[in-house]
């Protein structure tokens, strides 16, 4: 079958819950409560959407929190999911956090000088970075370059980048591997290593305030965007765009990416989708082009 020019793959989003009835007619503070259960991945990256559209105020510790979730998103996929997926070592992760960058990195920051060499050293994540090496060729499972998400198309499920990579496109290593290996998976997965760093040292999560009653806030997978009107304390109107909205949009980044697949990889997939790493179920099916 896989020999048929005709065949492409073709990704599924699950079905999500109807979020607006969910919390229409509710009080923003129980608004608050329900949506991190409803929707149980990146809980504070949800909760402090809704804090910042309600304009309540975001607090130095929220912002600690933000960091915390974003970091262990990154360090259980860059430790545990993909390693096991590609046949790489497990690692095992202290509590602590410098001693965590130590495991992932073999030392305190991501090795971007000298990154061939630490491919090489059998360190921490690097057996995990030279198996995706290997696994796709130089522009296998890539993309172009898409639009970037703005105060506007942020609320729209457009296909743009509105992933971890977006916010580390300018990095000199991000260029390097761009340019010779496509935006693909080990430009990915390296983007997801220097945000873990980046969040792990620190850096200020940018949560946006574009207007009243919307907000934007980085998350493990990219910006998640929320809306709410709200009268008498009780909402009356609600949106959320997820960065897989705007993944599996209609010529966004998992079509893309799994067009570029070659036919003879098309059972690599189910690794692409893990490397994407949709926020809901994505099934990957087979279809003949019209």
């Amino acid at each position: 079958m896989l020999d048929r020019a005709d065949i492409r793959l073709q990704a599924v989003a699950g079905a999500t819950p109807p979020v607006a009835r969910l919390v229409l007619g509710r009080p923003v503070e129980e608004v608050a409560a329900i949506i991190p259960r409803i929707f149980n991945l990146c809980p504070m990256a949800q909760t402090l959407a809704i804090k910042a559209a309600a304009g309540w105020a975001i607090t130095p510790t929220d912002k600690q929190a933000l960091r915390a979730e974003i970091c262990r998103e990154h360090a259980l996929r860059l430790a545990v999911i993909l390693p096991s997926r590609l046949g790489a070592p497990r690692l095992v992760l202290p509590q602590d956090a410098a001693e965590q960058r130590w495991a992932l990195f073999g030392q305190d920051r991501f090795p971007v000088d000298g990154f061939d060499g630490f491919l090489e050293s059998g360190v921490g994540i690097a057996p995990l970075l030279l198996a995706l090496r290997s696994r796709f060729a130089p522009f296998e499972a890539s993309i172009p370059a898409l639009p970037l998400p703005d105060d506007e198309t942020a609320f729209q499920p457009l296909a743009l980048e509105n992933t971890v990579a977006a916010r580390h496109l300018d990095h000199p290593l991000m260029r390097a591997i761009e340019a010779e290996y496509g935006r693909g998976p080990l430009w990915r997965v390296v983007a997801k290593a220097l945000d873990y760093d980046a969040f792990s040292h620190g850096s200020e999560p940018e949560i946006a305030t574009p207007e009243k009653g919307r907000a934007i806030v980085p998350a493990a997978r990219g910006r998640y965007a929320l809306a709410m009107q709200v009268q008498g304390g009780v909402v009356t109107a609600f949106q959320r765009v997820t960065p897989t909205d705007h993944l599996m949009a209609d010529q966004g980044v998992m079509a893309q990416a799994l067009a570029s697949l070659p036919r003879v990889k098309h059972d690599e997939a189910p690794l692409l989708v893990d490397i994407l790493d949709p926020c809901s179920p994505v099934t990957i099916k087979e279809a003949d082009h019209a």
